[in-house]
């Protein structure tokens, strides 16, 4: 199988072996802890789209590495991921939105919030006459979502695109149908940017959008893939990956210092490159600085309980979540994700030992 097509059909439940030797009791590897684990262990989970193709490919290759224990995961957005955390329907979750003070107070068992890994949420666009990449100032994008720019050739576009032929087009915005970690990631930004949006839509993983027969909503980041790829005049807000195996066109963005940026993982690293990690491990980037900073980058967490019932389901997580941290970085900007800083994976490592 290659990479597109593995990609897409992480998106759907991923159920692969993931597993520990149970007759072994020590580790040999810094992923390691994997006969710390029972036999026939089963962890499910639930969550964000956005990191689930790189998820994806941990659990097939550590399952190659290991045997003993079954991961279940389903992307079905982060909204639904945080609710049946809460809910106590799976063992973990997975959110680019972490989970907020009063989401935290429903679980009595504790959370640990860990994140994983960072990616880059990009403005995937439909226009297929267009010779050049689309550049678009943060005036524009802002007003794109707005529903305040009704066709591709109004003047906040053409203003950033001299010499492009843009078209008398008009603009289909699509945007997600479900409660959203990248809905999250993405109006935060917009928030931060435009006072209109943060007094309008606002910050959230749902918001209310425009009310307008141009604003198309469409499930998980795979759908607003599809959705763009077959409607021209179409934009969009996806993960990078996502676009990028898609070859969908991404629009290069202005940022914090007046630069327009291109969507890259040199530059969604430069991003990441100021930003501290606080104790609770929720790290975020509504704007990050930097000339070469891409604007639009977030970490994506899983969502441990701190107290487990059963011992040995506590050890085979962690030994799983430990060799995501180390071997499985090494997959990361393949795939079209950030691989975390040396300094964040020490202290996630470390924090990942306050589950019991």
């Amino acid at each position: 199988m290659n990479k597109t097509a593995f990609r897409f059909c992480c998106l759907t439940a991923l159920t692969v072996l993931v597993g520990c030797n149970a007759s072994s009791t020590s580790s040999s590897s810094p992923g390691g802890d994997s006969g710390s684990a029972a036999q026939n262990i089963k962890l499910q989970g639930s969550g964000a789209s956005f990191p689930a193709p790189l998820y994806g490919r941990w659990f097939k290759e550590y399952s190659a590495a290991t045997e003993g224990v079954k991961v279940d995961y389903q992307a079905k957005g982060s909204g639904g991921g945080i609710k049946d955390f809460i809910g106590h329907t799976v063992d973990f979750a997975a959110s680019d939105a972490a989970m907020n003070d009063s989401e935290i107070a429903q679980v009595d068992d504790g959370v640990v919030l860990l994140p994983m890994t960072a990616g880059s949420v990009v403005l995937a666009y439909n226009l297929p006459k267009l010779k050049k990449p689309l550049v678009l100032s943060r005036d524009a994008y802002s007003k794109i979502f707005l529903g305040k720019i009704a066709k591709w050739n109004d003047e906040a576009i053409t203003a950033t695109n001299e010499g492009v032929d843009l078209p008398d087009l008009p603009v289909t915005v699509v945007r997600r149908a479900d409660s959203s970690g990248t809905t999250f990631v993405f109006t935060n930004h917009l928030s931060a940017i435009s006072k209109e949006f943060a007094d309008g839509p606002g910050v959230g993983k749902s918001v209310s959008w425009p009310e307008s027969d141009k604003f198309i909503a469409a499930p998980k980041n795979d759908g607003v893939t599809a959705t763009i790829m077959q409607t021209p005049g179409a934009i969009g807000y996806v993960e990078f990956g996502f676009a990028d195996q898609a070859k969908l066109p991404m629009a290069t963005l202005q940022n914090a210092a007046g630069k327009f940026i291109e969507p890259t993982l040199e530059n969604a690293t430069a991003a990441l490159a100021g930003v501290e990690m606080p104790e609770d491990l929720r790290a975020w980037l509504p704007d990050p600085t930097g000339d070469n900073a891409y604007p639009i980058v977030s970490y994506t967490w899983l969502l441990c309980y701190e107290k487990y019932e059963d011992s040995s389901k506590a050890a085979a997580l962690k030994s799983l979540v430990k060799w995501c941290l180390h071997q499985g970085q090494e997959s990361s900007a393949e795939m079209g994700y950030i691989p975390l800083p040396e300094n964040v994976v020490a202290t996630v490592t470390e924090k990942l030992e306050s589950i019991q």
